[in-house]
Formats: C-alpha cells, structure tokens, sequence
C-alpha cells in the first residue's frame, strides 16, 4: 500500500508520498517551488536566485546555498527526522552525484508552478522538466546501485512536492493572460486538473502526497477520486499545516518569535531574492525572533517548526 500525505501551507501544496512507512525511508525526494528548492536556480539563467549573503548566514558553515531562507528549508528537517543527511542535494548542483542522491534529491525550482506559463514569469524550471531530470535520475540510481536496490529506494521513498503559490501570485495576480482566459475559480480548476496529471504521471513512472480555503476543497474531491482509481494508493488529505503557520503568524509570541508582521531581511515589507542582499542595514540581527526570513519566506526556525509538524503527522498515521 503507498501513501501520499496532502497538507496546504498558504497556496503551496506540500505531497508526502510513501510506500510504507518505517523508522525511516530509504531517501527523500523532492519537486516544487521556492519553498523547497535547496539550489537548482543556482545553475540556470534567471534573476530569481538567492545564492548570495545574507542568505544561508545561518546554514552549516555560514555560507549561501541557493535555499530562500537564512538556513534550512522544511525537506532538510524532514530529511534528518527520516535518520538522513541534514540536508538534501539539489540535482542541478555540481558538488553532488548519483551516490548522494541515492539518499535525497531535490529537483524543485524556485519560481515555478503547476502551469508552465507560470515558469515562464522569471524562466524558471517548469514541472515537466523537473519530471525529465526525475527520469534521468531513476536511470542513473539503476545504474549506479542495480535494478533492484534503485526499485527498492524509489518505491519506498519520501516524495515532497510544494508547489501552487506562484501559480496564484506571479501569474494569475499579476499577468493578465491567464485572468483573461479564465476566472479565480476556472482557474482553480486548471490547476487542480495540472495536479492530478502529475500524480498520474509520477505513479507511472513506478511509485505507489478565500481561494486557499477554495482550492483545498477542490483538491480533497480530487484526493479521493485519485485514492478509488490508482491501485495501490492510499492519499491523506489534511491542513493542519496551513492551520499551524496560520496560527504561528497569528500568535508569534507562543512559537518563540516576536516578529511576524514583517520579515527579518531589509525592510521586511516586500523584498526577496536581490532585494534581499548583505549590503541592505536593515536587515535584523537574529533572524530567530522572525517568522519569516524574507517578504515570502519563513526563517529556518519556522520551517524547522513546520517540518516537525509534517513529520509527526506522518508518525501518527504509519505507526
């Protein structure tokens, strides 16, 4: 029996797809946005980067990774839970190979979303391209370990994706082409249709996770078509993580931060990726008091919270 675990955190959808569920899985496995991308904009041609200080000030060794947050992003909590590396590798980046990837990759892109055109905004990786470096993957992991020992990781693996927020607020919100073809709820529509095509398309490949509120209920109609037609498949539906980030921001002081009105980086009010930069004097002291690190994305103590919440859910449910 596969798992596929389905909470929503604002308009980004997060899939926790497993197998079985055991101490810990053998790797973890990651598509999406900027909310997960641990790199990959680093090695393409687009302004939406953040590879530069202050970002990752707080990672291991201080350094910049391409991560939008001071630190970790939630799959590199979800990855040590799990007993895996502290982190996980992005795809794109040189430093890493087939033997690191055995035990997690990330292929998301920050930028991205279910509609292609929305990769287009700031041309970002689109989700079918990051379904191709998926494919090339499985046939480097069969190469490197064997037929068998790659089925066993890819059938058993931890799939993450987070993905939906650009869809909404870098494209429908601010290009007018998608609202000229479609309404708010039309679009909700496509999107969810996008959704339910990639889940099919991943399952192929051999693996058996106001408008938020709106299109939460869309896609727990669409879960539950999914968990009668795909043999093998069992989806789990929640938003307790948008309930928790939603109650975070709204009662900082109970999560340990005294800032949730604006972010620590620069102003705090609307700036992210080049806006958010080392030469800015704004830019808080002690990015743990803050919920988010930049205008869009939460600190590494937030996303350690949040990561820790997706991590119990799954405890509750497999155990």
């Amino acid at each position: 029996m596969a798992y596929l675990y389905t909470p929503w955190l604002l308009f980004t959808q997060i899939l926790l797809q497993v197998a079985k569920y055991e101490a810990k899985v053998p790797a973890i496995i990651v598509f999406g946005d900027s909310s997960v991308d641990s790199g990959n904009n680093n090695r393409i041609s687009t302004l939406l980067k953040s590879n530069f200080k202050p970002y990752g000030r707080d990672f291991a060794g201080g350094q910049p990774t391409g991560r939008f947050s001071n630190g970790r992003v939630p799959p590199d909590f979800i990855s040590e839970a799990f007993g895996l590396k502290p982190f996980v590798p992005a795809y794109l980046d040189p430093k890493y190979g087939i033997s690191d990837f055995a035990t997690g990759v990330c292929f998301a892109s920050a930028g991205t979303g279910y509609d292609t055109a929305t990769s287009n905004v700031l041309n970002v990786i689109p989700l079918w391209k990051e379904v191709e470096y998926y494919k090339e993957y499985q046939n480097k992991l069969r190469a490197y370990l064997g037929k068998a020992k790659a089925k066993k990781i890819l059938t058993e693996a931890l799939y993450l994706i987070s993905l939906g927020t650009n869809d909404f607020l870098e494209n429908y919100y601010t290009i007018p082409t998608r609202q000229m073809e479609f309404t708010v709820q039309q679009f909700e529509d496509f999107l969810i249709g996008l959704s339910e095509n990639f889940i099919r398309e991943i399952y192929s490949l051999g693996e058996h996770n106001n408008v938020a509120v709106e299109f939460n209920g869309k896609l727990s109609n669409m879960v539950a078509k999914l968990n009668q037609e795909l043999p093998g498949l069992r989806i789990l539906f929640t938003d307790k993580i948008y309930q928790l980030f939603y109650q975070i921001i709204k009662r900082p002081s109970s999560y340990g931060f005294e800032v949730a009105e604006v972010a620590c980086c620069a102003t705090g009010t609307f700036e992210m990726s080049y806006l958010c930069n080392e030469n800015n004097p704004y830019t808080c002291k002690d990015a743990n008091k803050y919920v988010f690190w930049d205008a869009f994305h939460p600190t590494d103590k937030t996303n350690k919270i949040l990561a820790a919440s997706v991590t119990g859910i799954l405890r509750e449910t497999f155990e």
